[in-house]
């Protein structure tokens, strides 16, 4: 086993938690301690009552997640969130969750890891907001239509679907952005218009980000929010694993979206 603490003061370190800029709501770092030790570490998405569970069953007491514990905003712990609570102090389950630090991180972020898992290498920075960058960009020669297969492929495995903007079947991709999560917006698009990006692939996006895109020219692959933000957490999981010699297992709960 190792010691609670020296896996969180690792983690800020890592992922810079202090240094990012965040929603409110993310609260990034410790946000469930435990009685001080850590045999098995978990991933997740997002926190939720069967990934507790899950936890629970497989002997994990350190919960690492990308959307945590306060997500929704303040309430009552009553209800299901009573029951939530419960079952991680009653199975002395500590929870770490890390969000946009995670998003953008060189080795371990989202989005460097879903841009190679489709074949992609990110030469530049993009979705900047609150002075930070979260997403990545970069050049290629692809027909879109064998990109967006690429993406339907990763969704599959990973608990989602693709939604794509309609395109030509002789597009050719050769400029492309990448916003994992809820990354389609007005803000990112213009972005990705000012840099000459053609394909932009995020996560998902309100109804008129594919009205806009189609007026900006720019072919948007939603590839599903979950899926997009899997690889983050696993990746992070592994890599505390490895260091502390601690089993881990990564928590599978698709939301569908």
């Amino acid at each position: 086993m190792t010691s609670t603490r020296e896996i969180v003061t690792y983690l800020d370190g890592l992922l810079e938690t202090a240094a990012t800029p965040d929603y409110s709501n993310a609260l990034n770092g410790l946000q469930l301690d435990n009685s001080g030790t850590v045999r098995k570490v978990a991933a997740a998405v997002d926190f939720s009552t069967r990934g507790i569970r899950q936890a629970v069953t497989e002997g994990a007491n350190l919960l690492i997640l990308h959307h945590g514990m306060f997500w929704g905003g303040l309430r009552s712990i009553t209800g299901t969130a009573y029951e939530r609570m419960k079952l991680l102090l009653d199975n002395d389950i500590a929870v770490y969750s890390s969000h946009l630090p995670l998003d953008r991180h060189p080795l371990f972020g989202n989005n460097v890891l879903l841009s190679r898992e489709l074949g992609l290498e990110p030469s530049s920075e993009f979705a900047w907001t609150r002075g930070i960058a979260i997403g990545v960009a970069g050049e290629c020669d692809v027909p879109t239509v064998e990109l967006v297969e690429r993406a339907r492929q990763f969704a599959a495995v990973h608990g989602g679907g693709v939604i794509v903007t309609p395109l030509d079947s002789g597009r050719q991709s050769r400029r492309w952005a990448m916003c994992s999560g809820a990354g389609a917006s007005s803000e990112t698009l213009q972005e990705a218009a000012s840099l000459g990006v053609d394909t932009l692939i995020v996560g998902e996006g309100p109804h008129h980000t594919a009205v806009e895109a189609q007026e900006l020219g720019i072919t948007v692959i939603y590839a599903g929010h979950y899926a997009t933000e899997t690889l983050g957490v696993r990746a992070l999981a592994s890599h505390v694993g490895e260091k502390f010699n601690l089993p881990w297992m990564m928590i599978h709960a698709p939301t569908g979206l």
